[in-house]
C-alpha cells in the first residue's frame, strides 16, 4: 500500500513571533504552521503562557539550526509585584505567602549584584525540566512536593527601570536555562517581603531581537507571512562561516570532512559552511578540517 502524500508544502527558514500574552508556544507554532501549511515547525526555547515576545520559530531544513538559537544569549523585561509569593512565582499561581513589607528602590540595588555573574539558581516548582521523566509543572499540578536542584546559570545584567512601592520593573541579560520567576522569588525571599513576576517580556534570543518580529495579526491578516520570513541561515549568524566552492559544498554533502584554509579559517569549536550564500552543513572543526555533523538539503 502506498504512503499518502503529504498537502503541506516544504517551507525552509525562520520567523520571528511576537507572541502575545495568553498563547502557548505550542499554540503559536501549531497557527504557524497552519498558516504556512509547513511540513515541519519546531520554536526555540519556550514562553509561559503569561509572557510575550521573541519566539523563533523554525519551518523544515531551519530546525537543524534550533539547538544554536535556543542555546543562546536570553533579553527580558519583567515586573515584580512586592508583598506575596505564589506557588508558581507569578500571578497564574496561588498566594503562599505574603508580607506587609515594602522594599526601597536602593534596598533592591543593594542586593542586585547578588544576582549577577555565575550564580546558582532553584529552578521555580512548576516549570519544564524533568524529575524521572516527568514535567516538573505536571508534578506541582498533582500536589506533589517538587524538589528540584539548584543549578549554575549566567546573568550577565540585572537593572532597574523603574520602581513603585508595590512594584518594580527589571531588564536582564542571560544565557541559557536562567528563570526570570526565581529571580522574583529569590530577591523577595531575601528581602522579607516576597514577590512574583506579573509581567514578562522576551526582547531577544541569540540572534533575534525585537526588530525581528511579527505579530499573528501581521501575519495572518496584513499579508506579510512572505516578508515575515527568514533564512535558515539566520540560525546560524552567530557561528563562524567557512565559505566553500561547490565542489566542497559537494564534498560536505556526503558527510566528508574538508581542510580549510586561509587567515580567517576557525581554529575549533562548531562552524558551519556556506556556499553561494546557502548553508551546506554544520560541525566541529578538529585539527583544521571542518567535520560535518549535520547537513542541509537546500538547493545550491
Amino acid at each position: 500500500m502506498s504512503k499518502k502524500k503529504s498537502n503541506r508544502a516544504v517551507v525552509d527558514g525562520w520567523l520571528v513571533l511576537d507572541k502575545p500574552v495568553g498563547l502557548t508556544s505550542t499554540q503559536a507554532v501549531s497557527r504557524l504552521k497552519r498558516i504556512y501549511n509547513a511540513q515541519k515547525a519546531g520554536h526555540a526555547g519556550t514562553l509561559d503562557p503569561l509572557a510575550s515576545g521573541i519566539l523563533p520559530v523554525a519551518f523544515g531544513e531551519a530546525t537543524k539550526t534550533v539547538p544554536f538559537v535556543q542555546d543562546g544569549e536570553k533579553a527580558y523585561r519583567f515586573t515584580v509585584r512586592w508583598g506575596a509569593e505564589t506557588n508558581t512565582d507569578d500571578s497564574d499561581g496561588q498566594v503562599a505567602h505574603t508580607s506587609d513589607a515594602r522594599p526601597a528602590r536602593a534596598e533592591i540595588e543593594t542586593l542586585l549584584p547578588q544576582f549577577i555573574g555565575d550564580i546558582l539558581q532553584t529552578p521555580p516548582q512548576f516549570s519544564a525540566i524533568k524529575i524521572a521523566g516527568e514535567r516538573a509543572y505536571d508534578l506541582a499540578r498533582e500536589g506533589e512536593v517538587v524538589e528540584l536542584k539548584a543549578r549554575a546559570v549566567t546573568i550577565h545584567s540585572l537593572s532597574i527601570e523603574s520602581s513603585t512601592p508595590d512594584e518594580t520593573q527589571f531588564f536582564m541579560e542571560c544565557g541559557k536555562g536562567a528563570y526570570v520567576r526565581a529571580i522574583a522569588r529569590d530577591l523577595g525571599r531575601l528581602m522579607g517581603c516576597y514577590g512574583h513576576v506579573t509581567a514578562l517580556r522576551r526582547t531577544r534570543v541569540g540572534p533575534f531581537v525585537e526588530d525581528d518580529s511579527f505579530t499573528l495579526d501581521e501575519i495572518e491578516t496584513q499579508n506579510m507571512a512572505a516578508e515575515a520570513l527568514l533564512s535558515v541561515e539566520a540560525g546560524l549568524t552567530e557561528l563562524p562561516c567557512v565559505v566553500v566552492d561547490r565542489d566542497t559544498a559537494a564534498r560536505l554533502r556526503r558527510g566528508g570532512s574538508v581542510i580549510l584554509r586561509g587567515r580567517d579559517a576557525p581554529a575549533g569549536g562548531v562552524a558551519y559552511a556556506a556556499c553561494g550564500g546557502v548553508p551546506i552543513a554544520f560541525g566541529e572543526v578538529v585539527e583544521g578540517a571542518l567535520e560535518p555533523s549535520r547537513v542541509f538539503n537546500l538547493p545550491f
